[in-house]
This record gives C-alpha cells, sequence and structure tokens, in this order.
C-alpha cells in the first residue's frame, strides 16, 4: 500500500482534461486495486471557476472525489487556476491547504503547487495567457500530444521556468527543513534525487501519458497511468 498518490493539473472545464482516464483512476482505488492511504491534488484541479465549462465527465470527477474523502484522507492543494477553493473543498470533503508536509519512512516531504516559484507569470501575463492558449490548441489539434510534449522540450523559455521552479523549490525545500519537495505546475513530470533536496513533479492530465507520484516508505517514484485489465 502506498502511502500517498500525488496528481496535478487536471483543469476541470479545459477540452484537453484527461478525465475520463482520472475516472477510472479513481476507479481502481475504490475497488482497492491500488492501494493507498492518502491522497494529495496538487493544483489546477479546476481550469477555470466558470462552472460552465464542466462537461459530464468533469462532474463526475468531482462525484468521485466526494466518494474515495469517505474512505480515504485528501488533501486539496490550490493551483494559481484553482483560486480561493475553500468552498469547493468543503462540498468535496477535503482538506484545503495551500502547501502540505506529510512524513513516511522518516522522511518530510513538503508538496505545494509551484507557482509561486514562477516569476514569468508576474512578470509577464499577457505572454503567459497567449502562450497557455497556443500550447491549448497544440493539444487539441494533435491527439497524440506529440507536438505538445515536443513544444515543451523545444521551449528555451519553457525550460528555463522549469529549472528555476526546481532550483527555487529546492532551496525552499532547505528552509522548511525537509527532505523532498513535490511540486507541479509545469505539466512535466520530473525525479531529481541530486543534492540535500529531492525534487519532484507530478506532471499533468491534460496530456499523455497522464502521470502521478506515489510515495512509499519515504521513495517517491513517477509512474504513467495504464488502465489495469479486469479478468
Amino acid at each position: 500500500m502506498d502511502d500517498a498518490i500525488i496528481i496535478s493539473d487536471i483543469h476541470l472545464g479545459s477540452e484537453v482534461s484527461q478525465s475520463k482516464k482520472l475516472i477510472k483512476f479513481f476507479e481502481e482505488i475504490e475497488s482497492g486495486s491500488r492501494l493507498v492511504k492518502s491522497l494529495i491534488i496538487n493544483g489546477d484541479l479546476f481550469d477555470s471557476w466558470d462552472f460552465r465549462k464542466l462537461k459530464k465527465n468533469h462532474w463526475k470527477v468531482l462525484s468521485h472525489i466526494r466518494k474515495l474523502s469517505k474512505i480515504l484522507h485528501i488533501v486539496y492543494v490550490n493551483g494559481n487556476h484553482d483560486g480561493p477553493a475553500e468552498i469547493i473543498s468543503h462540498l468535496l470533503g477535503v482538506e484545503f491547504l495551500e502547501e502540505y508536509i506529510l512524513e513516511s519512512g522518516g522522511k518530510k516531504i513538503l508538496v505545494l503547487h509551484g507557482d509561486k516559484f514562477d516569476k514569468f507569470i508576474a512578470d509577464y501575463p499577457i505572454l503567459t495567457r497567449l502562450a497557455d492558449n497556443i500550447y491549448r490548441l497544440i493539444q487539441k489539434i494533435d491527439k497524440s500530444f506529440y507536438l505538445a510534449r515536443m513544444a515543451k522540450k523545444n521551449s528555451k523559455t519553457f525550460l528555463r521556468c522549469s529549472e528555476l521552479i526546481r532550483e527555487k523549490a529546492k532551496k525552499y525545500g532547505e528552509q522548511k527543513k525537509v527532505h523532498m519537495v513535490c511540486c507541479s505546475h509545469t505539466h512535466l513530470g520530473l525525479e531529481d534525487n541530486e543534492g540535500k533536496i529531492g525534487y519532484y513533479n507530478s506532471g499533468c492530465w491534460t496530456e499523455e501519458p497522464c502521470t502521478f507520484l506515489t510515495i512509499k516508505d519515504g521513495i517517491i517514484k513517477l509512474n504513467s497511468f495504464v488502465q489495469k485489465e479486469h479478468i
């Protein structure tokens, strides 16, 4: 049994949210085929606060979170797309925080979205929105998500931003006196065990492969979701 699972950047309300896959993922937890003590949603559960954009499967995701909250501990960490989500957290029956520290295998692990380390958003809000819209368009056009992955890997600005977030997160982790930091925000799954502070990023559920982090006995692993076959 995992001590915790971290998912992030689901962006319910957007056309690229992989909500059907997330429902299957939740069903595995509900059925007991995937065992875990805690579920952490590390930001950007929603794409915006315009609930008119939520589709049927998006509402189903919220319903599953409500059901899961009755059988395991769920923490909802605020992301830059979520806004003040206290009301929704109460409706879903989950704990709402700006950041969260859990202990596993004698290790302290800090979980936060990571947007606080993204200076580009604050300095260039218009460019950020433009780049975000272009990225979404690429995801929508190319259902294989190959172009979206290539765009991230070949964007010097994106890679520099991702690297800065990692560096700042590690420094922040030292200040908080934790062993590891788990962020999201960049949509880029990552494992970095170098240095004093380990850094991990849970990726996203807006393109394939959908990724998540598992934590067990102080060990964090990046995983891709593969639907289990039912015999």
